[in-house]
């Protein structure tokens, strides 16, 4: 149980990228009057949390109303991991996410895609549990990485500027790196799978 928590919750961390969104969280918020900020993360944050939820437990039901099979789900997946992660580590003048609009930011960029994006979404999606149990490690490891998402961007600026741009750069890279070498184990996976249905 507890091996199935830490590696949901790598897992997400990992798809999320909160540390990699910092930059964008930062850039999104700056116009924003710093009264506001925290109220702005943590509705965002919410959003993104409730999303990934209904998706974790009607991911199931949502697949079979569009006729999509779960190994269909798991190669997509892996392949939009496999996208982001290689724009991870090397670098787009648009950020990972692609370019956000000026204004205070209401759900996009921040809560969707920066962290309840198309890689978050198929992830979650893929967690359907088998078992009460199985849920309830899931719903925990999701929490979790929520309370690293508000302590990460509550905190984006003072990190930005104490870690600095390269070692932000740096770790975005190496999250980049990892997240590669999950979405092809989940792409094989999605392969074998395929190839015992024929």
């Amino acid at each position: 149980m507890t091996q199935s928590f830490f590696s949901t919750f790598i897992l997400l961390i990992l798809v999320t990228d909160p540390f990699g969104n910092v930059p964008l969280f930062a850039a999104a918020l700056k116009d924003t009057p710093l009264e506001r900020r925290n109220r702005i993360v943590i509705r965002e944050c919410a959003i993104a949390f409730v999303l990934l939820l209904v998706f974790m437990f009607f991911g199931k039901h949502f697949l079979e109303a569009l006729h999509l099979s779960p190994i269909a789900l798991r190669i997509g997946g892996a392949v939009i991991l496999l996208m982001i992660a290689i724009r991870m580590i090397f670098p787009h003048p648009d950020g990972v996410l692609g370019k956000s609009e000026g204004g205070e930011p209401f759900i996009v960029p921040l809560a969707i895609p920066a962290l309840a994006g198309p890689s978050a979404l198929a992830t979650v999606l893929l967690l359907s549990a088998t078992s009460f149990t199985e849920t309830m490690v899931h719903v925990a490891a999701l929490a979790a990485v929520g309370i690293v998402w508000l302590a990460v961007f509550l905190s984006a600026e003072k990190l930005q500027q104490r870690l600095g741009p390269q070692v932000m750069t740096a770790f975005e890279r190496l999250m980049g790196l990892i997240l590669t070498a999950m979405a092809v184990e989940m792409l094989l996976g999605g392969i074998r799978e395929f190839v015992q249905t024929l």
